[in-house]
C-alpha cells in the first residue's frame, strides 16, 4: 500500500484503526522493508494503535533518493512523520539511527524507540564494517556486494524463525548491489563524523529507549554506556533471548515497549 507524500510514493504497511489516538512510525533496518515489522504489527496488544511501517526509499529495490546520507533519510522520514501525525517513532538498526538523527536535527520532537542502533563504527558488526572496507575498492565494490547479497540466504538463515526466514532473506538478498554499497558507505561516513553520538542524543533532551537483544552482535562502548546511563530521558533495555533482529525474535516484547513509550492520552 503506497502513501504519496513529499518526494516518494512510499511503500508502507498499515494496521490498527485510522482514527486511533496514537500513530507510530516503524522504520526497518538496512536492506529490510516494511514487511519485517509484520510480526510486531500482528500483536493483539497493538490492535488499538495505528501503526505505519515504512520501507526506507531504496530498500527492497524501491526508488532511491539521490542523497543516501542518514541526514537526508531523517529529513524525508521527519517530513513523513509530520504528515501522518505520528507521535512515536520506532526504528530498528539503521532505521534506529535515522530516528536518532530525526530528533538531533529537530525533524521529530516526540519519543523514539531505538531497537539495536550503533553509536559508532566500533559498535557495528565486524562483518559489515569489513564489507564496507572492501566495498570502497575501486572496481570491486559492487561485485563484492553482489556476491554477498547472493550468499545472504545461506549465511543468515539462522537469524530468523524458520517459518519466515526464506521470505525475509529473499527481500534482503534482492537489494541492488550498487545501492547497498553506496548506502552502507554513507552510513559509516555518518558514524565516523558524529563524534559521540550517544552524548549528542542525551544532550538533545529527547525521550529515548535504547533496546538491545541479550545476544546481539552490536556493541556498546564503555563511554557510550556511561553517557546513555547519565541521560535523564534515556533508558537502556535488554530483551532476553534475542539477537540483533529483535523485531522478529521477540515481537511481543517490542509491542510492549511501543505501548509503554506512547505519550499519555490527554484528559478531558
Amino acid at each position: 500500500m503506497g502513501v504519496t507524500g513529499g518526494d516518494f510514493d512510499w511503500d508502507v504497511r498499515r494496521s490498527g484503526p485510522a482514527d486511533a489516538e496514537h500513530r507510530v512510525l516503524l522504520l526497518p533496518g538496512a536492506l529490510c522493508t516494511a514487511a519485517f515489522y509484520q510480526d510486531v504489527m500482528a500483536q493483539p496488544s497493538l490492535a488499538g494503535v495505528s501503526l505505519v511501517a515504512v520501507t526506507l526509499p531504496g530498500f527492497g529495490r524501491t526508488a532511491a533518493p539521490a542523497d543516501l546520507s542518514v541526514e537526508n533519510y531523517a529529513r524525508l522520514l521527519g517530513d513523513l512523520a509530520a504528515e501522518l501525525g505520528c507521535d512515536l517513532v520506532a526504528g530498528h538498526s539503521l532505521g534506529a539511527n535515522v530516528a536518532i538523527e530525526m530528533v538531533l536535527s529537530g525533524r521529530f520532537a516526540g519519543p523514539v524507540l531505538l531497537l539495536d542502533p550503533s553509536f559508532s563504527r566500533e559498535d557495528e558488526s565486524k562483518d559489515l564494517a569489513g564489507l564496507d572496507r572492501l566495498g570502497r575498492i575501486p572496481g570491486l565494490g559492487t561485485p563484492i556486494w553482489a556476491v554477498t547479497l547472493k550468499l545472504l540466504p545461506r549465511s543468515m538463515k539462522g537469524e530468523f524463525h524458520p517459518d519466515r526466514a526464506d521470505a525475509l532473506l529473499a527481500v534482503m538478498s534482492g537489494n541492488a548491489p550498487g545501492f547497498s554499497r553506496r548506502l552502507i558507505r554513507r552510513y559509516f561516513d555518518y558514524l565516523d563524523g558524529q563524534g559521540s553520538l550517544a552524548a549528542r542524543l542525551v544532550g538533545s533532551g529527547a525521550r529515548a529507549w535504547v533496546v538491545r537483544g541479550d545476544r546481539t552482535d552490536i556493541g556498546l562502548t564503555a563511554d557510550e554506556r556511561r553517557a546513555l546511563e547519565a541521560g535523564p530521558e534515556i533508558a537502556l533495555v535488554v530483551v532476553p533471548d534475542s539477537g540483533h533482529m529483535v523485531i522478529t525474535d521477540q515481537p511481543a516484547r517490542v509491542a510492549e515497549l511501543v505501548l509503554a513509550m506512547l505519550p499519555p492520552t490527554p484528559g478531558p
